[in-house]
């Protein structure tokens, strides 16, 4: 295992190579993005984004031209797209849809069935079975239809599962029971047959109960002929719990179901104030989870859950905790950018 001091340095050297990049080799004479150097891989490097930062011109240019996937953070989920009862507002998933296009970038729709960020109208009262069954139907397939042929893939189920690997109590699954999961399936690929539909979770990074148990359910829905394409695995991570050394074998055994893989809400976040030792810890765990998914055919890319400490989602939920993502706040790379060009090479 090389040292963290000497993995900085080939960081560094890299750093060093990609300027002296001939102009054959990139687009208009530049050195390759994070985005180009997966794509000689077969991979995406995506980022997440959210509405409100578009205004900020230095920040969308950057999320412009390094990456070529999107995935919006907000303006897709549930409480966005169907404010009131049959009531459908897609501005916000559109504004990103649009960005991303004229960037040329695919984009991962996010996402269709969740516990979380839910409309009140939904939450606030009591539902029969065949009620909610319906309710579930029309807003997968109003929100897959709207963006037919415009989402590369779908989150369709998020997070469904405890930590011990149990079902998660929500709505749907208190109300409907597990077979929601293989309904919601069906019906975004009867409204988009071409997207590619995954399910999505955290902590499912290693081998363990939480990960054995979409293991479990992804083979019994493989079997029965569930239009199940993909496994997200989130990789929200913090350097105080360690690194999930069991990515790369994680990622193999759902290959074998004939699935595509995907860490998809990328961040390694730590323990307030910063110092050169946690961001070296920091760039070591981007470039070793970057090398388990290029060591798997079919994991098919990574996406960062927004790219820069500017806008990450760390500090409001883990107080005392930040510093996640590959740029800081003033949109300058830390040793984890060049850790990933280093991992792409």
């Amino acid at each position: 295992m090389r040292t963290t001091r000497l993995r900085l340095i080939g960081a560094l050297a890299a750093v060093l190579v990609a300027a002296t990049v001939p102009a054959a080799q990139a687009h208009d004479g530049r050195p390759p993005t994070l985005a180009d150097l997966a794509e000689r891989h077969g991979r995406y490097f995506g980022s997440a984004t959210d509405n409100p930062e578009l205004v900020d011109e230095p920040y969308t240019a950057l999320l412009g031209s390094e990456f070529d996937q999107i995935t919006p953070g907000n303006g897709m989920k549930w409480y966005a797209t169907e404010p009131q009862q049959g009531v459908f507002d897609f501005t916000k998933g559109d504004e990103i849809v649009a960005l991303a296009r004229a960037d040329h970038q695919k984009v991962r729709g996010h996402t269709l069935v969740w516990h979380s960020q839910l409309p009140g109208w939904l939450t606030g009262r009591e539902w029969t079975a065949t009620e909610l069954r319906a309710v579930l139907k029309k807003h997968i397939q109003t929100e897959v239809r709207h963006y037919r042929g415009r989402i590369y893939a779908w989150d369709v189920v998020n997070e469904a599962f405890n930590e011990d690997g149990t079902y998660r109590e929500t709505v749907f699954y208190k109300t409907l029971g597990p077979g929601y999961i293989a309904d919601a399936l069906r019906w975004a690929h009867q409204a988009d047959p071409k997207a590619r539909l995954y399910l999505n979770d955290y902590n499912v990074e290693a081998t363990g109960p939480k990960s054995d148990a979409y293991y479990a359910l992804a083979k019994e829905l493989r079997a029965q002929g569930v239009p199940l394409h993909g496994f997200g695995l989130q990789t929200h991570l913090a350097l105080q719990y360690g690194y999930p050394a069991t990515l790369e074998d994680n990622l193999r055994r759902f290959a074998r179901l004939g699935l595509d893989t995907a860490l998809t809400e990328v961040d390694v976040r730590m323990q307030l104030p910063v110092t050169e030792e946690k961001l070296a810890q920091q760039a070591d765990w981007y470039r070793d989870m970057t090398e388990a998914c290029l060591a798997v055919r079919r994991c098919v890319g990574i996406t960062v859950w927004d790219y820069t400490d500017k806008y990450s989602w760390i500090p409001a939920f883990f107080p005392g905790e930040g510093a996640a993502l590959p740029w800081d706040e003033e949109l300058r790379p830390k040793p984890a950018y060049f850790a990933l060009r280093e991992a792409l090479r």
